[in-house]
Protein backbone atom coordinates (compact mmCIF):
# COMPACT_ATOMS: atom_id res chain seq x y z
CA UNK A 1 0.00 0.00 0.00
CA UNK A 2 1.18 3.66 -1.02
CA UNK A 3 2.18 5.78 1.64
CA UNK A 4 0.60 9.05 1.67
CA UNK A 5 3.08 12.28 2.57
CA UNK A 6 2.53 14.15 5.49
CA UNK A 7 0.68 17.30 4.68
CA UNK A 8 0.28 20.72 6.08
CA UNK A 9 -2.00 23.84 4.77
CA UNK A 10 0.54 26.73 5.23
CA UNK A 11 -1.44 29.92 4.45
CA UNK A 12 -1.27 33.67 4.69
CA UNK A 13 -4.83 35.17 5.92
CA UNK A 14 -6.42 38.26 6.76
CA UNK A 15 -8.08 38.01 10.45
CA UNK A 16 -11.59 37.54 8.76
CA UNK A 17 -10.22 34.00 7.40
CA UNK A 18 -9.57 35.79 3.64
CA UNK A 19 -6.33 34.68 1.22
CA UNK A 20 -7.01 37.70 -1.27
CA UNK A 21 -8.31 41.10 -1.37
CA UNK A 22 -11.26 40.26 -3.68
CA UNK A 23 -13.18 38.42 -5.82
CA UNK A 24 -10.66 38.94 -9.11
CA UNK A 25 -7.39 37.69 -10.19
CA UNK A 26 -6.20 40.84 -10.86
CA UNK A 27 -6.03 41.04 -6.49
CA UNK A 28 -3.53 39.14 -4.73
CA UNK A 29 -2.77 39.24 -1.15
CA UNK A 30 1.20 39.06 -1.97
CA UNK A 31 0.99 42.49 -4.73
CA UNK A 32 -1.72 43.77 -2.92
CA UNK A 33 -0.88 43.67 0.77
CA UNK A 34 2.70 44.73 0.77
CA UNK A 35 0.67 48.28 -0.03
CA UNK A 36 -1.22 48.54 3.20
CA UNK A 37 0.01 50.31 6.02
CA UNK A 38 -0.04 48.54 9.24
CA UNK A 39 0.14 45.79 7.80
CA UNK A 40 3.16 45.80 5.20
CA UNK A 41 5.58 46.04 8.23
CA UNK A 42 5.22 42.73 8.94
CA UNK A 43 4.75 40.73 5.87
CA UNK A 44 8.03 39.87 5.34
CA UNK A 45 7.72 37.46 8.56
CA UNK A 46 5.19 35.15 6.40
CA UNK A 47 7.67 34.96 3.56
CA UNK A 48 10.24 34.20 6.26
CA UNK A 49 8.60 31.51 7.94
CA UNK A 50 7.79 30.00 4.18
CA UNK A 51 11.06 29.35 4.17
CA UNK A 52 11.40 26.53 6.46
CA UNK A 53 8.29 24.82 5.26
CA UNK A 54 8.98 21.18 3.39
CA UNK A 55 10.86 20.31 0.55
CA UNK A 56 8.01 20.08 -1.50
CA UNK A 57 5.33 22.77 -1.83
CA UNK A 58 1.60 22.28 -3.99
CA UNK A 59 -0.19 24.72 -5.36
CA UNK A 60 -1.59 25.57 -8.75
CA UNK A 61 -1.15 27.19 -11.94
CA UNK A 62 -4.17 29.81 -11.37
CA UNK A 63 -2.10 31.12 -7.95
CA UNK A 64 1.20 31.28 -10.13
CA UNK A 65 -0.49 33.24 -12.68
CA UNK A 66 -2.00 35.46 -10.40
CA UNK A 67 1.27 36.11 -8.73
CA UNK A 68 2.95 37.37 -12.42
CA UNK A 69 5.04 34.19 -13.53
CA UNK A 70 4.00 34.14 -16.99
CA UNK A 71 4.99 37.90 -17.34
CA UNK A 72 8.26 38.13 -15.34
CA UNK A 73 11.20 39.10 -17.17
CA UNK A 74 14.12 38.48 -14.33
CA UNK A 75 14.40 35.76 -12.69
CA UNK A 76 13.99 34.86 -9.04
CA UNK A 77 16.63 33.68 -6.74
CA UNK A 78 16.97 29.70 -6.82
CA UNK A 79 15.47 28.09 -3.88
CA UNK A 80 15.85 24.67 -2.52
CA UNK A 81 12.40 23.30 -3.05
CA UNK A 82 10.62 21.46 -5.43
CA UNK A 83 7.16 22.50 -6.52
CA UNK A 84 3.81 20.37 -7.36
CA UNK A 85 1.69 22.88 -9.37
CA UNK A 86 -1.33 21.44 -10.60
CA UNK A 87 -2.74 23.19 -13.76
CA UNK A 88 -5.13 21.89 -16.09
CA UNK A 89 -6.48 24.65 -18.13
CA UNK A 90 -3.86 25.98 -19.06
CA UNK A 91 -3.26 29.07 -16.84
CA UNK A 92 0.92 28.56 -17.32
CA UNK A 93 2.39 29.60 -20.32
CA UNK A 94 5.81 28.98 -21.60
CA UNK A 95 7.27 31.87 -19.89
CA UNK A 96 5.39 30.81 -16.50
CA UNK A 97 7.27 27.38 -16.68
CA UNK A 98 10.46 28.69 -17.63
CA UNK A 99 10.37 31.28 -14.60
CA UNK A 100 9.59 28.37 -12.34
CA UNK A 101 12.53 25.38 -13.48
CA UNK A 102 14.69 28.37 -12.97
CA UNK A 103 13.43 29.38 -9.65
CA UNK A 104 12.88 26.08 -8.15
CA UNK A 105 15.00 22.48 -8.10
CA UNK A 106 12.22 20.90 -9.84
CA UNK A 107 8.77 21.44 -11.40
CA UNK A 108 6.52 18.31 -11.61
CA UNK A 109 3.69 19.88 -13.27
CA UNK A 110 0.49 17.49 -12.40
CA UNK A 111 -2.38 18.02 -15.33
CA UNK A 112 -5.55 16.00 -16.97
CA UNK A 113 -4.75 18.31 -19.84
CA UNK A 114 -2.87 16.30 -22.74
CA UNK A 115 -2.71 19.35 -24.89
CA UNK A 116 -0.61 21.07 -21.83
CA UNK A 117 1.83 23.34 -22.91
CA UNK A 118 4.45 21.79 -20.58
CA UNK A 119 4.95 19.05 -22.81
CA UNK A 120 6.15 21.22 -25.15
CA UNK A 121 9.19 22.28 -22.60
CA UNK A 122 10.22 18.73 -21.70
CA UNK A 123 13.47 18.69 -23.47
CA UNK A 124 13.95 21.98 -22.85
CA UNK A 125 14.03 21.72 -19.09
CA UNK A 126 15.56 18.54 -17.24
CA UNK A 127 14.40 19.75 -14.47
CA UNK A 128 10.83 19.42 -15.12
CA UNK A 129 8.54 16.26 -15.09
CA UNK A 130 5.00 15.76 -16.22
CA UNK A 131 2.23 13.99 -14.09
CA UNK A 132 -0.86 13.25 -16.30
CA UNK A 133 -4.43 11.56 -15.25
CA UNK A 134 -7.23 11.04 -16.82
CA UNK A 135 -9.11 12.76 -14.00
CA UNK A 136 -7.34 13.81 -10.49
CA UNK A 137 -7.41 11.64 -7.62
CA UNK A 138 -6.14 14.19 -4.80
CA UNK A 139 -5.22 10.93 -2.69
CA UNK A 140 -3.44 9.47 -5.57
CA UNK A 141 -1.39 12.44 -6.47
CA UNK A 142 -0.43 12.66 -3.05
CA UNK A 143 1.06 8.73 -2.95
CA UNK A 144 2.13 8.70 -6.43
CA UNK A 145 4.53 11.94 -5.15
CA UNK A 146 5.47 9.66 -1.86
CA UNK A 147 6.10 6.62 -3.87
CA UNK A 148 8.17 8.23 -7.06
CA UNK A 149 10.08 10.81 -5.49
CA UNK A 150 10.36 9.75 -1.53
CA UNK A 151 8.62 12.60 -0.73
CA UNK A 152 7.53 12.42 3.09
CA UNK A 153 5.86 15.66 3.30
CA UNK A 154 4.33 18.02 1.34
CA UNK A 155 3.36 21.64 2.04
CA UNK A 156 -0.33 22.88 0.91
CA UNK A 157 -0.47 26.79 -0.97
CA UNK A 158 -3.10 26.24 -3.41
CA UNK A 159 -6.43 28.87 -3.35
CA UNK A 160 -9.45 28.33 -1.12
CA UNK A 161 -11.34 25.45 -3.37
CA UNK A 162 -8.42 23.09 -3.15
CA UNK A 163 -8.40 23.32 -0.03
CA UNK A 164 -11.24 22.50 0.67
CA UNK A 165 -11.14 19.48 -1.48
CA UNK A 166 -8.43 18.21 0.76
CA UNK A 167 -9.79 18.90 3.70
CA UNK A 168 -13.23 17.22 2.77
CA UNK A 169 -11.27 14.09 1.30
CA UNK A 170 -8.64 13.89 4.76
CA UNK A 171 -5.73 14.76 3.05
CA UNK A 172 -4.70 17.70 5.44
CA UNK A 173 -2.84 16.36 8.39
CA UNK A 174 -1.53 20.05 9.80
CA UNK A 175 -2.53 23.81 9.82
CA UNK A 176 -0.16 26.65 10.22
CA UNK A 177 -1.07 29.83 9.29
CA UNK A 178 0.35 33.33 9.47
CA UNK A 179 -2.94 35.61 10.78
CA UNK A 180 -2.17 39.60 9.36
CA UNK A 181 -3.50 42.30 11.10
CA UNK A 182 -6.49 43.20 8.49
CA UNK A 183 -9.83 42.94 7.98
CA UNK A 184 -10.71 42.16 4.25
CA UNK A 185 -14.26 41.43 3.79
CA UNK A 186 -16.70 40.56 1.26
CA UNK A 187 -18.75 37.43 0.70
CA UNK A 188 -17.03 36.47 -2.66
CA UNK A 189 -13.58 36.62 -1.54
CA UNK A 190 -11.62 33.33 -1.34
CA UNK A 191 -10.68 32.51 2.35
CA UNK A 192 -8.70 29.57 3.92
CA UNK A 193 -11.28 26.90 2.87
CA UNK A 194 -14.04 27.52 0.14
CA UNK A 195 -15.78 24.67 -1.77
CA UNK A 196 -19.23 23.56 -1.38
CA UNK A 197 -21.06 24.67 1.72
CA UNK A 198 -22.45 21.82 3.68
CA UNK A 199 -26.59 21.65 3.78
CA UNK A 200 -27.67 19.31 6.38
CA UNK A 201 -27.12 18.11 9.92
CA UNK A 202 -25.99 14.76 8.25
CA UNK A 203 -23.08 16.46 6.99
CA UNK A 204 -21.63 17.87 10.33
CA UNK A 205 -19.16 14.88 9.87
CA UNK A 206 -16.88 17.04 6.63
CA UNK A 207 -15.90 19.70 9.05
CA UNK A 208 -12.67 19.18 11.02
CA UNK A 209 -11.92 20.00 14.68
CA UNK A 210 -8.53 21.22 15.27
CA UNK A 211 -5.85 20.62 17.94
CA UNK A 212 -4.05 23.90 18.60
CA UNK A 213 -0.13 22.54 18.79
CA UNK A 214 1.56 25.74 18.81
CA UNK A 215 0.87 29.78 18.70
CA UNK A 216 3.22 32.45 18.22
CA UNK A 217 2.89 36.05 18.69
CA UNK A 218 5.04 38.00 16.30
CA UNK A 219 6.06 41.56 15.61
CA UNK A 220 3.67 44.02 14.16
CA UNK A 221 0.41 42.34 15.37
CA UNK A 222 1.25 39.23 13.31
CA UNK A 223 0.34 36.03 14.66
CA UNK A 224 1.50 32.09 13.93
CA UNK A 225 -1.21 29.44 14.68
CA UNK A 226 -0.13 25.73 14.38
CA UNK A 227 -2.74 22.76 14.38
CA UNK A 228 -2.97 19.05 13.96
CA UNK A 229 -6.57 17.95 12.06
CA UNK A 230 -8.48 15.69 14.11
CA UNK A 231 -10.23 13.37 11.67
Amino acid sequence: MKKKPITTLFMLESLDGKISSGNSDSLDADKDWCQIEGVKEGLHQYYEIETTTDFYSLNTGRVMAKIGVNERTEYHNKVDCRFIIIDNKPHLNERGIDYICHWVDKLILVTTNKNHVAYSLQEKYDNLDILFYDSLDLNVLLCDIGEKYNAEAITIQSGGTLNSKFLRENLIDYINVVVAPLLVGGKDTSTLIDGESIVSIEELKHLKALKLIECNQLDDSYIQLKYKVIC
